[in-house]
């Protein structure tokens, strides 16, 4: 399995964990032995001194026990700890790697999940295994040994029955670890439903949808329910049989060894710690139907985690250059994986460094396309795309998204206070950096009106934040970083005619790349250029007064928003 190699920079401890563990058993497996002595020698032969000396044994062996008991549960938390930690980390790191058509494998809830729930599944079961669960079949395996070595007849019982019984917990782990799988998946479900409530709390609560969505999480909570009570009952099942059959064993054990006792073929003693061992046995057993249930969730736990980490990830490898931000489509064809459709379509245009092209077009032309292209979340099939004249494919993506500001349709803010927002675009912008930024974001003025000023604190994305404001803060994040090329995908449609002129007059001064996708005429004829898409093609280029002279589509667009006849 891909997680067990995490285990490797903790094999030491583990080792040592295990030695205790060894001492902890070998001192349980010689008490029964003991105890035979004390019987046999001591109380009936009435002789004292032997059970104070057997006694004494077994009390220092059982302070060895303890001390050795305690190092394995210290270490054993120690290794265990360092695990999950581990395991966390490089799955979080996994899947920042991925592609974005890699990634969409794992939809967000069950990400959470596997990190989560999976991951401290694993983090425990790994300490149980260095506590209890190696000690457990050991202990077993050690009590009929020892049995046998006392007297084999009577031994031959536990011979008898132990095998059978072994083999139907070993059938009942391989079915827990299917059963606990479904039981894992019905939780993404649950985490699925409670994520988008949480983020669309006053969506639901503004279309009057809160009995809709109480009766979705109630079903998605129920099949957890369900899944999770079957799970249990069919292991749980394996308790019963067990006791059964091993009380059943130990009366045996009993009869015949009250006969042959009764015979004078063997000694109470030896009868006594057989049955010792007996019962040892029966608590293992008890043991090993917890660690089925346990190692059932934690197989699945980690069959879902390795699909994360054995997931491809995208090798990333090309030239680290210094970019100033020119950018050219040439031809280029694109259309995402797992489609049939080009979502791009023969797009040739260019902006040179310091311009700002406005890109236009109706919902689906292909707007956000052209940007996650330049940002390389997708690679360019067919055509070229340039930055600075070098193919966007011989280009490390390191090198293009540090020269590269983007700010998104939608806002994503994090609960944080403004500063930290602002400043996650670039984490060593001084203080003044970020005012500065916050300044030609237009939101400065804002944001000193609040209670903590910059150190006010954003909740969960940007919910107390209006649109506006929330598309200010997220520019001021790009501005932050100085870009070279600045990608502003409908990032001023909640903004009105007069911030948006200055926001835009103040990117300026940045002497940066800025490809605009925007709606509207005003902010459009702003730019140096203007390309129009419609599905996925450029039907016309060009300024202003160009597009208004030779675009029926750009003249009918300017006519419905600002009224009256379109004149250059």
């Amino acid at each position: 399995m891909h997680v067990l190699r995490y285990i490797k920079p903790y094999r030491f401890a583990a080792i040592t964990a295990l030695f205790c563990m060894l001492v902890e058993l070998g001192v349980e497996l010689l008490h029964p032995l003991f105890m035979a002595k004390i019987i046999d020698e001591g109380i009936m032969e009435n002789d004292l001194r032997k059970v104070l000396t057997w006694g004494g044994i077994m009390l220092l062996m059982s302070l060895l026990a303890f001390a050795s008991g305690v190092a394995n549960s210290f270490i054993a938390a120690h290794v265990s700890q360092g695990f999950g930690h581990d395991v966390r980390h490089a799955t979080f790191s996994k899947v920042q790697s991925l592609s974005v058509q890699e990634a969409k494998r794992f939809p967000a809830a069950t990400l959470v999940t596997r990190l989560t729930s999976d991951v401290s599944q694993l983090q425990n079961t790994l300490f149980m295994s260095l506590r209890i669960a190696m000690r457990a079949p050991l202990l077993l395996v050690g009590s009929i040994v020892m049995a046998c070595i006392l007297d084999l007849r009577l031994a031959f019982t536990l011979l008898v029955t132990v095998p059978p019984l072994f083999l139907f917990l070993w059938w009942m782990l391989r079915r827990g670890r299917v059963l606990f799988r479904g039981v894992q998946e019905k939780l993404d479900n649950v985490n699925s439903v409670m994520r988008f409530n949480v983020a669309s709390m006053r969506f639901i609560r503004g279309f009057s949808r809160r009995t809709y969505e109480t009766k979705r999480f109630d079903r998605a909570d129920g099949q957890l329910r369900q899944r999770t009570v079957t799970s249990l009952r069919t292991l749980e099942a394996t308790m019963p049989v067990l006791l059964l059959i091993m009380n059943t064993a130990i009366l045996v054990i009993l009869w015949f060894g009250g006969v042959r006792v009764s015979a004078g073929d063997a000694q109470v003693g030896e009868v006594v710690a057989i049955v010792n061992y007996a019962l040892r046995i029966t608590s293992v057993f008890s043991v090993f139907s917890f660690i089925i249930m346990a190692y059932s969730r934690a197989f699945a736990s980690a069959g879902r985690i390795g699909e994360v980490l054995a997931a491809d990830q995208k090798e990333e490898k090309g030239m680290e250059v210094s970019l100033q931000g020119s950018v050219a489509f040439r031809n280029v064809f694109f259309r995402y994986p797992d489609t049939d459709s080009y979502a791009l379509q023969e797009v040739s245009f260019a902006a040179g460094v310091g311009q700002t092209i406005a890109i236009m077009g109706e919902t689906g032309a292909g707007k956000t396309t052209l940007l996650q292209l330049l940002v390389k979340l997708y690679d360019v099939k067919e055509g070229d795309v340039y930055i600075d004249g070098y193919p966007i494919q011989s280009l490390h993506v390191k090198s293009v998204r540090q020269a590269i500001g983007m700010v998104p349709q939608e806002s994503l803010l994090f609960t944080g206070s403004i500063r930290e927002n602002i400043a996650w675009g670039n984490s060593e912008a001084t203080n003044e950096e970020i005012i500065q930024a916050a300044k030609d974001a237009q939101i400065h003025d804002t944001i000193i009106n609040m209670p903590h000023q910059y150190d006010s604190i954003i909740g969960q994305r940007g919910v107390n934040l209006s649109g506006g404001q929330k598309q200010r803060v997220a520019i001021a994040r790009a501005l932050v970083r100085k870009p070279k090329l600045l990608l502003l995908d409908d990032s001023t449609s909640a903004l009105d005619t007069e911030t948006e002129s200055r926001l835009l007059t103040a990117i300026q001064a940045y002497h940066c790349t800025t490809l605009l996708i925007t709606q509207k005429v005003s902010t459009a004829r702003r730019a140096d250029r203007i390309v129009l898409l419609e599905n996925g093609r450029v039907v016309a280029q060009g300024t202003h007064g160009q597009l208004l002279r030779t675009s029926q589509l750009y003249r009918d667009m300017h006519t419905s928003q600002l009224g009256g006849a379109a004149h250059v």
